[in-house]
This record gives structure tokens, sequence and C-alpha cells, in this order.
């Protein structure tokens, strides 16, 4: 009796043990598991309250969607009008230095192009620099950019040779290098792979030619589609302006509605974008481009090719209009003329046709790009900034981030919009005087004798039709 009494007491002494355990890591579990859900919170922004340490850990608060990402929709309102408020304000001061370039003229346009290509490119280098290796490497930061230099030497030699040919081929000093300008390019490329590999140094190999190629690749990415941003400015400001404008509208109407409407994720590389902004701008940028073209097609400053680089807003300029800024009537169909005939007053008579320009019709699919596929620039870069886990490119622009977080549509726009131009507009060809010189100078053509005749017979035509006096022609 008193060893089944001894034994049962062991027992109960050993179940009462091992119950305390059981308490100890609950406890111990439910600890672990709110300071988890306290970290997760921080992170997304919110906070939650600590689970209690014998909460069970089975049934966690779900997060705000997959990615544990507040969305726009669902922050404070407090943060969200404050955020809304500074990136408003440095919406409307970028917009107005945009336009402040605008009116001084084309050549302002393309330094502004230019500095945003020099600055984007600083910011995307930057990131892949590792400053203990490169005070080693002295020459590494300097063919970075030796090589954007020399890019940017064989890619607005080939606007300026193409878009100036009357000022370039009649100047003694300009026209050599203007024949013999993607040689001496050439010339400078191998210059630079030579410094590279003068400059390579055991222990870095892997570290120098990684930074080769991300060197090479930013020159393709950013310089290399800049460069056709830069020849839409030389074929009239209006396909450099439009395009950028939609980018901008898209990013604004995305913007909006997902801060009012925004429920659904789109993406998870960007996880604060989401559908309902996704389709939302998709929309008011189709209608905005529309009516916008309309707009800028009334001024021949914006539809008018570049032929003078001291061009302004304020220097009258004329041209022979493209065909797609030409109107044209558009037959209303009968029900919709009833229609408005039931809704207007009987005073007013509806017309039976409309005029419609054909740029309108073009907007429309430079809309349509512009919403659904510029936007996975941005997504690009989204994705390149977590794998280098940096929130932006930079801090330059409050609210907006790096210049490189607000050009990151814009370049694959631009391309867009100088391949679309180039294949189903293009220019209105006419002989000007830098297309002659170029057949007659620079693709020699003529001898230097035969150019002496056409220079005589041109000037006897000139004296004989009274157009000029023969005393103020420098020559016999």
């Amino acid at each position: 009796m008193a060893k089944t009494k001894k034994k049962t007491s062991g027992s109960s002494l050993k179940g009462a043990v091992d119950d305390a355990k059981s308490a100890v890591e609950e406890m111990a579990t439910g600890v672990k598991l709110s300071a988890r859900r306290g970290s997760d919170a921080s992170l997304s922004g919110k906070s939650e309250p600590p689970l209690s340490p014998l909460e069970s850990p089975a049934t966690p608060a779900p997060p705000p969607n997959p990615d544990g990402v507040t969305l726009l929709v669902d922050e404070s309102k407090t943060k969200k009008w404050r955020n809304a408020g500074v990136r408003g304000v440095w919406t409307f001061v970028m917009i107005g230095g945009f336009f402040a370039f605008l009116m001084a003229g084309h050549i302002w346009v393309v330094l502004l192009v230019g500095a945003c290509q020099a600055l984007v490119y600083k910011e995307v280098i930057s990131i892949g620099v590792q400053p203990a290796q490169e005070r080693k490497l002295p020459w590494n930061r300097f063919l970075h950019w030796y090589f954007l230099g020399s890019t940017n030497y064989f890619l607005y030699g080939e606007s300026i040779i193409h878009y100036f040919k009357s000022s370039v081929i009649v100047d003694a000093f300009l026209i050599p290098l203007a024949t013999h300008h993607r040689f001496i390019s050439f010339l400078l490329y191998c210059f630079g792979l030579v410094l590279f590999v003068l400059n390579l140094k055991k222990g870095h190999y892997k570290f120098q030619f990684s930074q080769f190629g991300w060197t090479h690749m930013t020159l393709l990415l950013v310089v290399c589609t800049s460069h056709f941003i830069i020849n839409n400015i030389f074929e009239g400001l209006f396909w450099f302006v439009v395009p950028i404008c939609l980018v901008v509208c898209n990013d604004i109407m995305a913007y909006v509605c997902g801060f009012f409407w925004g429920r659904t994720p789109l993406i998870r590389i960007s996880p604060k974008k989401t559908w309902e902004g996704f389709i939302g701008s998709l929309f008011l940028t189709t209608i905005f481009a529309f009516f916008f073209t309309a707009f800028l097609a009334q001024f021949p400053y914006m539809y008018c090719p570049l032929r003078n680089i001291t061009t302004s807003s304020i220097s009258g300029m004329t041209c022979v209009r493209n065909p797609v800024f030409e109107p044209f009537d558009v037959r209303l169909p009968r029900a919709t003329v009833g229609f408005f005939r039931h809704i207007l007053p009987k005073s007013i008579t509806p017309p039976p046709t409309v005029p419609i320009l054909p740029i309108q019709l073009h907007a429309i699919p430079l809309a349509l790009f512009a919403s659904l596929v510029a936007p996975f620039g941005g997504f690009f870069a989204s994705g390149f900034k977590r794998a280098f886990k940096i929130k932006d490119f930079g801090d330059s622009i409050p609210g907006h981030g790096g210049i490189t977080d607000r050009m990151d549509c814009q370049f694959l726009m631009g391309l867009f919009s100088y391949m679309y131009y180039q294949s189903f507009i293009g220019p209105v060809r006419v002989v000007t005087v830098g297309t002659v010189l170029d057949l007659i100078l620079r693709q020699q053509v003529l001898s230097n004798e035969e150019v002496g005749e056409l220079v005589g017979r041109l000037r006897e035509y000139l004296v004989g039709q009274g157009e000029v006096d023969p005393c103020t022609l420098p020559f016999e």
C-alpha cells in the first residue's frame, strides 16, 4: 500500500513538472510570435497590439496584402495626405521647370535631356560602385565617364550631321569630322577598351569586368534610348512633348485612382501598384491624349522640325505641315445626329460631320503604350532597386526619389515614339539646301570643276531673274 502511494505521488509530481514545462514553452512561443508580428508591423508602417503570451500561434492576423505592404488607400489619412502634398508640390515644380525650358527653345530642351541623361547615368553607375575596391583602381571611375563621353560623341554627332547638313558640310573644319565621324567614334571606343585592359589588376579581375558590363548595360538602357528622345526634338517638339506628357498623365492618374480606390495589388515587384490605378489611368490617359494632341497641333512651334538651333517660342516658326496635322471631316452616324437633336435645344442643329486630325487617331496607340507597356520600365526599375535593397535611386526630388525614379518610363516611351513616328508617319520629304550640299560635297557626286560650273549657272540664273544685283555677288 505504501509502495502504491509512493508510486502515485511520484507520477503526479512528474506530471506537474511536464505541465510546467509545457506552460513555459507556450509562453516563449507567444513572446517570439509577438516580437515577430511587431517587426512585421513596423516594416509595413502599421502598429499592431502584441499577442498575449498564451495566445495561440496558429491564428496570426492576416497581413494587408501578400507582401505585407500597406496600400495607399489603407494608410492613415495624415500620412497619406502629407505625402500627397509633398509629391504634388514637387510635381508642379517639375512641370513649371519643364515648361520654362520648352519655351526657351529647342537647344535648351536638348541640354535638359542631356543633363537628365548624365544624372541618371551617375545614379545607376553609383549603385554598383564599391569604394573599397575603387580606391585601389584610380582609373575605374574615369573609364565610366570616358565611355559615356565617347558614346555621346558618336550619337550626338550622328544627329548633328543628319539634321544640320547645311551648316556642317560647308565648314572646312567640320567637314572632315563629318565625313569620317563613325571611324573616329570607333577609334575612341577602342582607346577606352585598351585603357580598360591596361588597368586590369590581379585580385580585382571579377570586380573590374563586372563594372565593364555594368557600364555598357547603362549605356544601352540610358544613353542610347535618350539619343532617340533628342532625335524626337529635332523632328519637332510635338514628338517630344506628347510622349512625356502621356507618361506623366498616366503616372498621376494611376496614383490618384490608387489613392482613392486601389484595393487589388497589381504586381509583386511593385506592391503598392493596384489594378484599379492601372485600369483607371489607361482610360483617362487615352482621353487626355485624344484632346491634348489636337491642342498642340495648333502651334507651328510644336509641329515644325528644327532647322535653326537659335529657335525659341517667339521666333515665329513656319514650315510645311505634315499631313497628320491636316484636319478631315468624319460623318456622324444618323442615330448619333438624331440623339443630339432630341437632347439639344431646337435652336441648335447638330452638324452631320465633325473635323478631326489624323494625329488624334495616332495618339491612341501612343496612349496605349504609355499605359500598358511604359509602366513596365518602372517595374523593371523597381526590381532593380529590390535586387540591391535600396528604396530609391536618389533623393534629389522630395516625394519622388532620384532623377532615375522619374525617368524610368520616359526612356522606353521616347524610343517607342521615335520608332512609331519613323514607321507610320515620317517627316515631310522636301529638298533643302542641306540635302543638296550633302549630295554634292559629302557624297562627291560632282567634281570641283562641275561644282564651279554649277555655281556659275546659278549666278547667271539669279542675275537674269533680277533676284540679285551682280555687284553684290562675291565671285565672277
